[in-house]
């Protein structure tokens, strides 16, 4: 696998996170009662914990992305940007 290959990868994986973290937040800004139901539905638990769980996810899944997937694809860039011709 090529260095350009792989930041391309890992672009095409930040696009696709973000856009689910994108979907995930609507889905929960829009339509919070209808997915509260339908979580209660399978679990006791108050809209509270809800909230408190879906933000602590989205907070998580938000700090993973950055992690696996941001870091190494602006190392990537740095790296190829500060090649020097003389090395």
């Amino acid at each position: 696998m090529t260095i350009q290959l792989a930041k391309a990868a890992l672009l095409r994986c930040i696009g696709i996170n973000l856009m689910f973290l994108l979907i995930w937040s609507m889905a929960i800004l829009g339509a919070h009662d209808a997915i509260y139901g339908l979580s209660s539905y399978f679990f006791r638990v108050p809209v509270e914990t809800f909230d408190a769980v879906n933000f602590a996810c989205i907070a998580a899944y938000k700090i993973a992305v950055l992690f696996f997937n941001v870091v190494p694809w602006a190392s990537l860039v740095l790296a190829t940007r500060s090649q020097s011709p003389h090395a």
